[in-house]
């Protein structure tokens, strides 16, 4: 009878998990987190923001925002950026680390970053010859894949 409960129990806990997960909602700048609209402002002043949306999964939230320009840019839910993606241009120079600046420019002088990721771990970043590099949280290279 325990485990027959329990099932049910569980089966409840997963719909309503269900209901509440994957929740986007469109927002406008002024519901993103500060930080997140002050990165915006400082990084892509003038372009114009062609949706923002807030994603709530069953226990975290995130904000995605798609500028005019293609530009893509991932938050999270204290409006740290994750992920900045300029599908038709390049990433802003002063979001990428001095030290992994350095490495593009000695090692890929005529490349352009279009993108550029960042976990605990981890930065990504995507060159205009489609190589994708690595760095660990030292700034160090740990990976280049073509």
């Amino acid at each position: 009878m325990k485990k027959i409960l329990f099932f049910v129990f569980a089966f409840f806990v997963l719909g309503v998990a269900s209901i509440y997960a994957d929740n986007d909602k469109i927002i406008n700048k002024s519901q993103l987190p500060a930080q997140a609209q002050q990165f915006l402002n400082e990084n892509f002043a003038g372009v114009k923001i062609s949706y923002a949306k807030q994603e709530k999964d069953f226990l975290s939230r995130s904000y995605e925002v798609m500028l005019a320009d293609g530009t893509k840019l991932e938050f999270s839910s204290k409006g740290n950026w994750e992920e900045v993606d300029c599908r038709y241009g390049e990433v802003p120079t002063n979001i990428i680390p001095a030290p992994i600046a350095k490495y593009i420019k000695d090692n890929y002088p005529n490349e352009k970053v279009l993108k550029i990721e960042r976990d605990r771990s981890n930065y990504e970043l995507k060159l205009s010859n489609r190589l994708e590099l690595t760095f660990n949280q030292d700034f160090k290279i740990i990976d280049i894949d073509n």
